[in-house]
């Protein structure tokens, strides 16, 4: 046995919210994640998440921290709201991008917490005995 099956033997087996344990997700629910991961595997996009996740700005605020053009930024959040990942709201004439989904946030938080800083993947935290 190598050493990566030994790690996988060790970790507890995970449940995920499809109802009965047991179950596998549903084609459905298959097809929409893989959507919803398409989508995310732009790092520009992903970048957008990020930063909606944590507070609220405009178009012109997101295009600037992410390091692109206005228009371009708005062909991003165009998918992104109409795939229900982001939200959007209107203050004025602007519009307010922001993220509210609590299960979008953890998925944001986990996978930047499983990647460190120079794109590695960041080591498992130490068991509790």
């Amino acid at each position: 046995m190598n050493a990566a099956m030994a790690k996988d033997e060790e970790r507890p087996s995970e449940e995920f919210s499809s109802g009965n344990p047991l179950d596998e997700p549903t084609p459905p629910q298959l097809a929409s994640a893989a959507s919803t991961f398409a989508l995310l595997s732009s790092p520009a996009r992903l970048h957008v998440m990020w930063l909606a996740a944590q507070d609220a700005y405009d178009v012109t605020t997101l295009a600037r921290r992410a390091g692109i053009n206005v228009a371009t930024m708005s062909q991003h959040l165009t998918k992104l709201r109409l795939a229900g990942l982001i939200n959007a709201r209107r203050e004025g004439r602007h519009h307010i991008y922001t993220v509210d989904d609590p299960h979008i946030v953890t998925l944001l938080q986990q996978i930047f917490a499983h990647i460190a800083p120079d794109g590695t993947l960041a080591p498992d935290p130490p068991r509790r005995p």
